[in-house]
Formats: C-alpha cells, structure tokens, sequence
C-alpha cells in the first residue's frame, strides 16, 4: 500500500541511491548535497580509512548487525531478538561509488533536505549534540555503527525504517515493506 500517491520523480535534483542486498536496504546520499554536509554529523574519523564522496545508511537491530559479520553467524537468541525487538542501531559506511545500488530516486531540494533531517533524527546524539559511536571495528575501513532511537523488529525492520525515512522526505513508498523488495520495486534501476 502507497504512502505519499501523488509523488513524482522531478526531472531534476538530487540523486539519492537505495542498496539492496536480498534481505537488507541502505540509503545512499552524497556525502554534501544541498548545504549539508554529513562529514559534520558523522565525522570520518569516526571510521579507520573513510575517504568516498557517498555515505549510506541502514538500521536494524543491534545483535543483527554486530554478532553476525556473515549470515552463517546468525544464532537463535540473535533472531529472537530480531524479531521481538532489540536496540535499534544505525550503520553508516562512507563509500567510493554509489553503483553498486539497485535503485535510484532524484529528490527535489525540500525532499532532500527532509530525507536528511529524518536519518540525522534517528542517531541517539551525547551531550555535545553528536551521534553516539558503538564500540565496535565495524565490517571494514569505512564504516561504523551508532546507537539509534527506538527498537528493530519483526515490525520495525531495516527495511520498514529505510521507507519511514523516504516517507517522511514526502517521496512515494510502500506504507511497511518488511521486507526489501516491498522497498525497492517502485524506484528506478540504476
């Protein structure tokens, strides 16, 4: 079910890019775009060697991401947790090309700008007003994991909170798509 039906893709603006890897769906922005910069937000000395001029976004539950670096760690408890709601994580990964991505979406200037502020709301931020850093090598050079409000679920999946932030940018999206097809289908190939 559609949320935001009247939407259409401008003819131009800022290209945004969803990943997709079967089970899972990034948001992948220019790192600055429209006056803002997430250099500021997420520094890359937050990472071990984050030099790309694109930065993707994903969320999901906390054991998901940090105990199962490849689908065959995957463990009972971990799945438990999934589904009945853990603590909610982002990943944020710095990355060199955006082409990897399944789909492409172009944003007009206010959309963009209301993508950004929906993922920037989503990071847990201390006292200095910056996003929470876990403790945690990450899956390689480029990325780390920050704590995120709320709570990953068999409801809440990576997937449904990728198409929450869409929605909120007022783009077109499935209402709750748990799973990533639900997601990418009405976007554009790259």
């Amino acid at each position: 079910m559609p949320v935001n039906r009247s939407w259409t893709e401008p003819p131009d603006g800022t290209t945004i890019y969803i990943a997709d890897n079967g089970v899972h769906a990034d948001i992948i922005m220019p790192v600055e775009a429209q006056g803002l910069d997430w250099s500021r937000v997420v520094p890359r000395s937050d990472m071990r060697a984050a030099e790309g001029q694109w930065i993707a976004f994903g969320s999901g539950e906390k054991r998901v991401y940090l105990d199962t670096p490849t689908w065959w760690d995957i463990r009972p408890r971990t799945i438990w947790s999934a589904l009945v709601g853990g603590r909610r994580v982002m990943h944020v990964e710095y990355v060199a090309s955006p082409f990897y991505a399944a789909r492409e979406i172009r944003l007009r200037p206010e959309e963009y700008r209301r993508l950004w502020a929906a993922i920037r709301a989503d990071f847990v931020l201390d006292r200095r007003g910056r996003p929470q850093r876990i403790d945690h090598p990450g899956y390689g050079p480029d990325d780390a994991f920050y704590r995120a409000n709320g709570k990953a679920s068999a409801i809440r999946t990576c997937n449904a909170v990728a198409a929450d932030w869409l929605r909120l940018a007022g783009v077109k999206t499935s209402l709750w798509p748990p799973f990533v097809n639900g997601l990418t289908w009405r976007y554009r190939r790259t």
